[in-house]
């Protein structure tokens, strides 16, 4: 019987080994074990086998593929690395579920951002998914940090345009009943995150001129911020973690940061953490080391000249 066939066979359940009768397994474990049972089909490995490259124990391996074994996450590095697959792919990342999906991942692998969002553009394009609403330019919607002055400049903005302003954040509210933080306390982030979504929406499909100040997390949720990107022009605020810390602090709020000692130190990893995120945004504008009325003449500038507008 050869290598492959052994491997095969080796998937059935070994008297012994399996759950003990009666014990429900965990769902998580229960597929992450036949994940890692068909990955070692695949690639015509034994069990045994598996367990050397591993450098773990057989029956550890074998606990794991019946779900029974809550193996740390280097020991699944360990067999990710002797499976000869990533690790994404053992846990189950939807990305990894097909081999078309495998395929467009071995093609995106180690592309530069540039490339990414070409392919990304292009994906839209041929997918029917690409911005094709006309009143795009002329929706300016405001991204950043906390701190950033979207809210102030944004009201700025929205009345040197003569067009409505819509604070994001007041619109959740309106959707939900109560207040950010309770949506947050009460239901959780994914049902914030639905909120946020449903106010998008309904701001694009009622206002085809309007300026937008969108929560600092908006970016979090690939399938919201991408709605964002097709239906407005983006602009990211920037500002020093320094100046957003202190913009917040001066409006009385310091909710972001309050439960921490090393409130900068957290401020910077969010911004490093959404930086790359903010950047998909057409336009940028620095407020850094600027007046309220020099971020304001910027922000303008910039904003009419995508729009068409002359100063």
């Amino acid at each position: 019987m050869n290598e492959h066939v052994d491997a095969v066979l080796a998937t059935a359940p070994e008297s012994g080994n399996a759950a003990p009768a009666g014990e429900a397994k965990n769902p998580l474990l229960a597929a992450l074990g036949d994940r890692v049972r068909n990955l070692r089909a695949q690639r015509g490995l034994t069990r045994k086998a598996v367990a050397v490259a591993a450098d773990v124990s057989e029956r550890h391996l074998a606990n794991l593929e019946y779900g029974i074994g809550n193996a740390s996450i280097l020991v699944l590095q360990q067999v990710a690395g002797a499976l000869h697959c990533s690790l994404a792919e053992l846990v189950g990342d939807i990305t990894t579920s097909s081999p078309e999906w495998l395929l467009i991942r071995e093609l995106l692998e180690n592309r530069s951002e540039t490339d990414l969002r070409r392919v990304r553009l292009a994906l839209g394009e041929l997918l029917g998914t690409a911005s094709v609403d006309p009143a795009r330019h002329r929706r300016i919607a405001l991204v950043g940090l906390r701190g950033a002055g979207k809210s102030t400049l944004g009201q700025m903005l929205a009345d040197d345009l003569d067009v409505p302003f819509v604070e994001l954040s007041r619109e959740i509210e309106k959707l939900a009943g109560c207040s950010v933080r309770e949506i947050h306390d009460l239901y959780g982030t994914n049902a914030y995150r639905r909120y946020e979504r449903r106010a998008l929406e309904e701001a694009v499909q009622i206002y085809s001129e309007v300026v937008i100040a969108t929560p600092g997390g908006i970016v979090s949720d690939p399938a919201t911020f991408n709605e964002l990107l097709a239906h407005c022009t983006t602009v990211w605020l920037q500002a020093a973690p320094e100046e957003h810390m202190g913009r917040v602090a001066a409006q009385g709020d310091t909710r972001p940061m309050a439960a921490s000692k090393e409130a900068m130190e957290d401020l910077r990893r969010i911004l490093n953490g959404r930086a790359a995120f903010y950047s998909k945004a057409d336009l940028s504008v620095d407020t850094s080391g600027k007046t309220l009325a020099q971020s304001f003449q910027v922000l303008r500038g910039v904003a009419r000249q995508s729009i068409g507008l002359s100063d």
